[in-house]
């Protein structure tokens, strides 16, 4: 998400819980980060996940860095789908996910959260949404679709900044459209091509048709999940007062 601070990122239905957040500092850093969401059960899980990794030497690896080579993960398993070997995008896409995660773990964990590295982290997070739509349209998706799914992203991503820059606190809404549902919906694309290369049983589409629909389907629902949130929490004057 951006252009918040470093933000860990999970799946919307996951996110949206009442559950009040534990005392656990990651519960309450995550929080904040996300404009007061409490994370459910599954979020902590993942948050937890998150700390062990970030444990010992990955703290001294710069947390730029980490969403650096997450994009380099991402071109990597662009490369493999040209190359014939689909199969590899799975582990390439889910170590892609784990530096998202990461350099907000590390940057949480040493106190170097800042403005520049949320910009570095909006910015990987962008140019890894191209790439996730190069895959998808490498592994058989027509064009026109890949448009689609990628102008619903930064569509939703363009509407969350702008509400953020007139005074909206917070991300608005964690929605169903968020990057851990696009990393999911490639790496399960790729591996349908790699299990069943002949395409979809019934439907007569390539998988990456198939999953290309999926995302931009999810990408309409979380725009509408977003105008609600921003409607719910924009302030009423403008400019919002301090």
């Amino acid at each position: 998400m951006s252009p918040t601070p470093r933000g860990l990122h999970w799946q919307a239905e996951f996110m949206s819980s009442d559950i009040p957040a534990g005392r656990d500092g990651d519960d309450a850093g995550w929080s904040d980060l996300h404009g007061g969401v409490r994370p459910s059960p599954a979020v902590r899980a993942w948050l937890r996940v998150m700390r062990a990794l970030s444990a010992g030497p990955v703290l001294r690896i710069p947390p730029d860095l980490l969403s650096l080579a997450g994009v380099v993960a991402l071109a990597a398993a662009l490369g493999t789908v040209v190359t014939g070997w689909p199969v590899l995008v799975v582990p390439l896409v889910l170590i892609a996910g784990v530096l998202d995660g990461l350099d907000g773990a590390v940057a949480l964990a040493t106190g170097r959260a800042r403005p520049l590295g949320a910009l570095v982290d909006s910015v990987a997070d962008r140019i890894g949404d191209l790439l996730l739509g190069a895959v998808l349209y490498a592994l058989g998706a027509p064009l026109g679709w890949v448009l689609a799914a990628l102008t619903s992203v930064l569509l939703l991503e363009y509407v969350r900044a702008r509400a953020q820059a007139v005074g909206m606190p917070g991300v608005g809404a964690v929605t169903v459209a968020e990057r851990p549902t696009r990393l999911i919906v490639v790496a399960l694309a790729a591996l349908s091509v790699a299990v069943f290369p002949g395409g979809a049983p019934g439907f007569g589409w390539q998988w990456g048709t198939v999953f290309t629909v999926a995302w931009t389907a999810a990408g309409v629902v979380g725009m509408l999940q977003l105008v609600r949130g921003i409607r719910r929490s924009m302030p009423e004057t403008f400019p919002p007062p301090r």
